[in-house]
């Protein structure tokens, strides 16, 4: 029998599964604060987006402030990594995927 190695790869399919059999089949509260915390993100950016572009008119222009949005709450959740607050964590991740979904799916929509 083969023995299993504690391994970086071995450690990331760990986490990888842990972190969608959480998202699948955890608990409904969440389920549902992961839901609507990445639907947040998405709204937040394409609202920012589209305001940025009437205020701005140059797309290049637009993308800064989400940079730094998404730039905030990376510090952010290393501020709260250190004080193990799981279900912050859970929602500055999804917000922070909404917004880079909202900034990859606007730059399709504009061709760029």
């Amino acid at each position: 029998m083969m023995k299993i190695y504690n391994t970086n790869y071995n450690s990331f399919i760990k986490y990888i599964t842990g972190f969608i059999s959480k998202a699948l089949f955890g608990p409904w509260k969440v389920r549902s604060i992961g839901l609507i915390s990445l639907l947040v993100g998405y709204y937040l950016a394409s609202i920012l987006t589209t305001y940025f572009l009437v205020l701005f008119t140059q797309r290049s222009l637009v993308v800064i402030p989400l940079v730094i949005l998404v730039e905030i709450s990376v510090r952010l959740r290393r501020a709260l990594l250190n004080n193990q607050k799981e279900s912050y964590l859970l929602i500055l991740d999804n917000i922070r995927i909404g917004i880079t979904y909202a900034v990859v799916l606007e730059a399709f929509k504009l061709g760029s």
